[in-house]
């Protein structure tokens, strides 16, 4: 609908396809947010779609923010001050953390290549996740001295449990399709990851479309007041540790180890 999103329609399914390959469908901007926002309430709004597909152009999911962006003080990460780097992520990503968890159709990950930072947590924030045998994982805010800010401290220990989603998040370590399945974070490890998950979401189309929206509310019942205290907490702390010295050395040392 926007410049950040391909939408397209089959039947009752919609195709949500992150677009920008060059940058790994990395999230850069306040602009990017919005179409993703504004493309879910759309379709939140379409009595005409049952579920949707989220997936990436190119070879990655979403590498997550834009790190570029980030290091220019520009986008959706850290501004000047702790209050504006707050307002600035609580308009940015944690909007489409939000977005996602408040979408009542059925949302199927299709991850078809990386999925790194906000990229994973997107995936995690989905209802369904499928996940082609290229695809790749990795938490790695830890490595840039910073930590989540878009609920994904929150969505991980809902896949994973404590103890798995700990050891991802302080490690910051990549991790494959099969050991990603063998956890739990995906369903079903696929040669053609967007085949799968349309498969399913061809079987989910098919039942009576407010059983749906049902199901769904009550598997989710209770679970908005939890993650929305974790988010304030997130964007806190977030915006704290972006100001550190401790942080802005742990992000030049992976920008520099990036660009050998």
């Amino acid at each position: 609908m926007g410049a950040f999103l391909e939408v397209e329609r089959k039947g009752r399914i919609a195709i949500l396809r992150m677009n920008k390959p060059e940058s790994m469908n990395a999230i850069g901007t306040h602009e990017d947010c919005e179409d993703i926002c504004n493309t879910l309430q759309t379709l939140n709004d379409d009595k005409g779609v049952s579920c949707i597909i989220l997936t990436g152009n190119g070879k990655a999911f979403s590498a997550g923010g834009n790190l570029k962006s980030m290091q220019q003080r520009q986008g959706i990460g850290v501004l000047d001050q702790p209050d504006s780097t707050r307002s600035n992520y609580r308009r940015g990503v944690q909007r489409v953390a939000r977005a996602l968890l408040d979408i009542e159709i059925p949302a199927i990950a299709a991850v078809n290549g990386h999925a790194v930072g906000l990229g994973c947590d997107l995936a995690c924030l989905c209802d369904i996740r499928i996940a082609a045998k290229s695809a790749l994982f990795s938490c790695s805010f830890i490595k840039v001295g910073i930590v989540p800010g878009d609920g994904g401290a929150w969505a991980l220990q809902q896949v994973v449990g404590y103890a798995k989603a700990a050891e991802l998040f302080l490690t910051g370590d990549r991790f494959d399709a099969e050991t990603a399945k063998e956890m739990g974070l995906v369903a079903t490890v696929a040669d053609d990851a967007f085949a799968e998950a349309m498969s399913i979401a061809e079987k989910i189309a098919a039942q009576p479309p407010q059983a749906i929206i049902n199901t769904k509310a009550l598997m989710k019942a209770g679970k908005h007041d939890a993650v929305a205290a974790v988010m304030r907490a997130e964007f806190e702390i977030f915006a704290l540790a972006l100001q550190s010295e401790e942080a802005a050395e742990a992000f030049m040392n992976f920008m520099a180890k990036r660009g050998k």
